[in-house]
């Protein structure tokens, strides 16, 4: 049975929190963030009144966190969030009898990280951005 891209892309389509901390699938699109009954009501109102001044709400989280730049509305909300981003990079690891390889690992960074790296050095190291972190105290203290 051929897996079909929605079934792949529905892995990556979650919602979760902890006490610190919300959790965000990146293949999530905003409109479908819109549509989850368990997404913080406040963070959907952040969407709607400041997200949307500079996103398309057809426009998945990883496709917006990849080519965010610093000059967005949507990115400086986000810094007031204190937004988190999961990617899978590619890294070089050091063997341990000499040499290097280069393997693909998991990695939390925060988004003025990763948006200071410009698509050259993205596509060059292989980002695939996974998941948005919001902090759950940044987003109570959050005037809509």
């Amino acid at each position: 049975m051929a897996v079909t891209t929605d079934m792949q892309n529905d892995d990556y389509k979650y919602y979760m929190q902890d006490t610190g901390s919300l959790y965000l699938g990146a293949k999530f699109s905003y409109r479908e963030i819109l549509e989850q009954e368990a997404v913080n009501f406040k963070y959907k109102s952040i969407i709607e009144h400041y997200i949307f001044k500079d996103t398309d709400p057809e426009t998945t989280l990883e496709s917006q966190l990849y080519y965010m730049t610093p000059d967005q509305f949507s990115y400086r909300t986000y810094v007031q969030l204190k937004a988190r981003v999961k990617v899978c990079i590619l890294e070089e690891k050091k063997r341990f009898f000499g040499g290097v390889r280069t393997a693909y690992v998991n990695r939390t960074m925060k988004l003025d990280e990763l948006v200071g790296m410009n698509l050259a050095q993205k596509k060059k190291h292989g980002v695939a951005v996974q998941e948005l972190m919001l902090s759950k105290l940044a987003l109570m203290a959050f005037n809509v």
